[in-house]
């Protein structure tokens, strides 16, 4: 993260710890008390980005936002304010603030919002911008029938109002999907915000959502782990979405057909984010664009390290026939692995058997009964995998690969069972944190952190 940030904050902690991680991530930070100082930093041309209170000694920061906008338009300012109510959410929005925390705020949730704002000022003025080809910095890269399909889908709900739901399994870029629906239709100069279940808390958070939204588009991340409550939330706010509304967009890695049916997942709520269903496929699903993918990355590694890399024949061949269990994230991450370890500029056979844990791999379980015994699922499993061999013995390394498979989604359903504390995790697990928070990395294992109601 680089540029200059004003910060303007009549509290003293608030201006030394923002400059401190401003300066840590690596902008330039200017700091003040003063409203009247803020606005001549503006006027003389400084700062790529504004931090700014909204009760201030010598005015109010709201107030102010009309003629920064008027001074130095794209100039993004992200409004911190104690006044957590809901016409300071409405008036931050309608004043055109790129963002609008309530104090006591996150620091690395502010932190975030301010690399967006400031990449977004690199990228301005946005809406002039045409829209970008599906590929150009997106892993929306597929040449299969099943990616066809969904690209063909996407255009056609692309600038239609009706709800959309993304699903299927971590890593596969469901939320880059929703990305792409927003940025190449006619919201896109407009706000992206991806909600959690924590934006949805409090009295003012569904409406701050909203103001926040400003008529872009709102996707409801991993919407299958909202707890009962939080559902009956966004049935509300959904209910109450006027002419101006923000298109609704929602992800799920979980069936929520079968939620439904067992009464963890409300109905309405279904039906109101079901409008059009898209399903991203696995990698297990689209071996043939597994090349490309890993093509791209390696030409996106070129451009952010500026390392050219290449694979060999016979590693390009343990890349396809691996089985991918954390998708297109798990692809792209092993390759800029490979980009930074690999000492030659072809990378070989033996370097990805190592990184991957000497694949392929077993594909995942399938076909399993309800009531069957897990040690006869896993028998009927790994038989299933020696006779796919045709006779032959598989490749060594049988038993870690089998281990990996069941690790993953152990850990998985662990961490969700727990709500993400690792702590927690480790101890019902019986291993030690570290080897826990070594396994997550490892796996390249997604941890979302929330309250869990058990």
């Amino acid at each position: 993260m680089d540029g200059t940030v004003l910060v303007a904050d009549d509290d003293r902690t608030i201006r030394t710890v923002l400059t401190q991680a401003l300066t840590r991530a690596g902008c330039k930070v200017h700091a003040t008390s003063s409203l009247m100082t803020l606005m001549r930093w503006v006027e003389e041309g400084k700062g790529d980005l504004v931090i700014s209170d909204v009760i201030m000694p010598d005015g109010n920061g709201l107030d102010s936002l009309p003629r920064i906008t008027k001074m130095r338009p794209g100039l993004p300012v992200i409004v911190i304010s104690a006044q957590n109510t809901i016409m300071t959410a409405i008036q931050a929005a309608e004043a055109e603030a790129f963002d609008y925390l309530p104090k006591p705020f996150d620091l690395p949730d502010l932190m975030k919002r301010s690399a967006r704002a400031l990449e977004q000022k690199r990228r301005a003025p946005k809406p002039a911008t045409p829209p970008r080809e599906a590929g150009d910095d997106l892993p929306l890269v597929g040449r299969t029938p099943a990616m066809q399909a969904l690209y063909r889908l996407v255009a056609r709900v692309m600038n239609t109002d009706i709800p959309v739901l993304i699903t299927g399994e971590s890593g596969t870029g469901k939320s880059l999907i929703a990305r792409a629906i927003h940025d190449f239709s006619d919201r896109r100069s407009l706000p992206f915000i991806v909600a959690q279940a924590a934006d949805l808390q409090g009295v003012d958070g569904p409406a701050s959502l909203i103001a926040r939204a400003r008529g872009g588009s709102v996707v409801f991340d991993e919407v299958a782990d909202y707890d009962e409550d939080t559902q009956a939330r966004v049935v509300r706010l959904l209910d109450m979405l006027g002419d101006k509304a923000p298109r609704v967009m929602a992800t799920s890695q979980v069936d929520l057909d079968n939620r439904m049916e067992s009464g963890v997942f409300r109905q309405d709520l279904y039906y109101r984010l079901g409008g059009v269903t898209l399903h991203v496929p696995s990698l297990r699903e689209r071996v043939e664009d597994i090349p490309l993918l890993a093509e791209h990355f390696l030409k996106k590694g070129e451009r952010d390290f500026g390392t050219v890399r290449r694979l060999s024949a016979d590693s390009q061949e343990v890349v396809r026939s691996y089985s991918w269990p954390g998708n297109v994230r798990q692809l792209e991450n092993t390759i800029r692995r490979l980009l930074v370890t690999s000492p030659e500029a072809e990378i070989t056979k033996s370097e990805i058997e190592q990184v991957l844990g000497n694949q392929p791999a077993a594909e995942p379980l399938k076909g399993g009964h309800e009531s069957e015994k897990l040690s006869a699922s896993v028998a009927r499993h790994l038989k299933r995998y020696f006779d796919l061999h045709g006779g032959q013995l598989p490749p060594p390394g049988v038993y870690q690969r089998i281990l990996r498979e069941v690790e993953m989604p152990l850990i998985e359903i662990a961490l969700d069972a727990t709500g993400g504390n690792q702590a927690k995790c480790a101890d019902l697990l019986g291993i030690n944190r570290n080897t826990l928070r070594k396994k997550i990395t490892d796996l390249d294992i997604r941890v979302t952190r929330r309250r869990k109601l058990m």
